[in-house]
């Protein structure tokens, strides 16, 4: 077709793949190593180990991916809200069109790192409460054997050494000797703690390394570390960098010293000061046994000049006069009662007397009977019925002439 002179020409037509191939090139070819700013949301954490979440301000959000064992950002926990400056890639995901952030380190802002991390273990393990003091097992005051957990090479077990042979050259000292900082070091000084459990030569670990910076330090900042000290049956006392320096170790062992140098102090007192220690001991020992023998003497010789050792049968008489007194006492309440009980007898006589029927036969009254029984009404006599009278004295009998009506 003509137009004007000129041949149109067809307008190009791409595929999916082909648009998609383009905008893959551009984009990774212009935003490759570049720093985001943004909010952390929709973060996804599968059992891969992978970070999947979203980046976003106020009016725009980015897919973002973080891989397992990818990125700085391992230290801390992510979560959703939190701001962070994250640096990666930008790639495009062909077969579903979208692009997104390969995250190759993430830090948050405003906040260190590292910083976060202790912060976030820090509370994560009070919250187990692996730093309440009821779990602290007793460092022993006299070990026999004390394991050290440290550098061979550093100052920190050269400190310890000496501070040893001069307070206690003949104590036994063995040493696990670990990284204490760098890529590996948390796991073999966990491992290390572990092993002199397993063996169980020694009283008391000491985990130890001398001066840092945060990142120095950090190995005794990790979890394994944690872990160790707190699953450790034998006491451990945590001694890392100055006396400003805390690290979560410290938080988790039986005894925290602020310097290498001060844990070899603490760890065994100075065998001049035990010695004197012992020595005042002994003699409190021997003042106390001499009082107790000073004190059996003197019950001994009181014992020995009492009474009953110089004239033994005056206690006896002592017992038998007492014996009389208490026979007397007792015949006397005796012959009270006896007489109290008479004179109420005689008053219950008294009384049974004044009701009997014979007392009132005295006052000349009589009772008459019919073949044994009382008779109370003249009208149950008849004539001839033989009757037996009772006086006061004696009786008789006698023979019903008239009774009741016949005598009216």
């Amino acid at each position: 077709m003509e137009s004007s002179g000129r041949t149109l020409q067809k307008p190009r037509i791409f595929s999916v793949s082909e648009i998609t191939q383009d905008i893959k090139v551009v984009i990774e070819a212009n935003f490759q190593g570049v720093w985001v700013e943004g909010e952390i949301s929709n973060l996804r954490s599968p059992s891969s180990g992978h970070h999947y979440f979203t980046l976003k301000d106020a009016n725009a959000q980015l897919s973002a991916v973080l891989f397992r064992g990818k990125g700085l950002g391992a230290k801390f926990k992510l979560q959703d809200g939190m701001m962070v400056l994250v640096f990666g890639d930008v790639d495009v995901y062909e077969k579903q069109g979208k692009y997104q952030l390969i995250v190759r380190k993430v830090e948050p802002k405003g906040l260190g790192a590292l910083q976060l991390a202790f912060d976030q273990l820090k509370k994560k393990l009070f919250d187990e409460g692996l730093f309440d003091e009821a779990r602290k097992k007793k460092i022993p005051l006299l070990p026999e054997r004390i394991g050290i957990v440290t550098s061979p090479t550093g100052a920190a077990i050269r400190d310890i050494l000496n501070i040893l042979e001069r307070r206690f050259a003949n104590v036994h000292v063995i040493i696990n000797p670990v990284r204490v900082q760098g890529d590996g070091a948390a796991r073999e000084i966990a491992s290390a703690v572990d092993e002199f459990n397993t063996m169980g030569e020694v009283d008391v670990i000491v985990v130890t390394r001398g001066g840092g910076s945060i990142e120095d330090l950090w190995a005794f900042n990790e979890e394994p570390v944690a872990r160790a000290i707190a699953r450790s049956e034998i006491p451990v006392i945590s001694a890392v960098g100055h006396e400003i320096d805390f690290t979560i170790a410290d938080f988790v062992a039986d005894l925290r010293c602020p310097t290498p140098s001060a844990a070899a102090e603490l760890v065994i007192g100075k065998k001049t000061e035990l010695t004197a220690m012992i020595a005042a001991m002994e003699e409190g020992m021997a003042r106390i046994a001499e009082n107790a023998i000073q004190n059996g003497r003197n019950r001994i010789r009181l014992t020995l000049e009492s009474r009953c050792f110089k004239d033994p049968a005056s206690m006896i008489r002592d017992h038998q006069l007492h014996l009389d007194t208490l026979a007397d006492r007792l015949t006397s309440e005796i012959t009270h009662i006896v007489d109290l009980k008479k004179r109420d007898a005689g008053t219950t006589v008294e009384k049974l007397e004044a009701l009997s029927p014979l007392s009132v036969l005295k006052r000349g009254y009589s009772v008459t009977m019919r073949a044994g029984k009382v008779v109370r009404d003249a009208g149950v006599l008849r004539k001839g019925d033989l009757v037996e009278t009772r006086l006061a004295k004696g009786r008789f009998h006698s023979c019903v002439t008239g009774a009741g009506e016949d005598l009216q």
